[in-house]
């Protein structure tokens, strides 16, 4: 599933990258070329930056998962050995 930008966003983001071209390298681009930037961005480099997002969630949910595990075991209450 990919996510979608609102247009706002879109827009916004390629104005960024209009920005980005004319302070730091000295070009003006129109805006169909900053979208072939912002598709070859969000087709070949944004998906390592989701991946790692991915796996960082996953870190905290095995940490909260694991601090869980401690809370609900320090719930047990001592119990006596049986008699014989």
């Amino acid at each position: 599933m990919k996510p979608s930008l609102k247009k706002e966003e879109r827009e916004q983001i390629l104005s960024k990258i209009q920005g980005y071209f004319e302070v730091e390298r000295g070009e003006e681009i129109g805006t169909i070329a900053a979208d072939q930037v912002f598709q070859f961005i969000e087709k070949e480099i944004a998906p390592h930056f989701y991946n790692e997002g991915v796996r960082d969630a996953k870190r905290m949910l095995e940490e909260k998962m694991m601090n869980l595990d401690e809370d609900i075991t320090s719930l047990e209450k001592p119990t006596s050995p049986t008699r014989r």
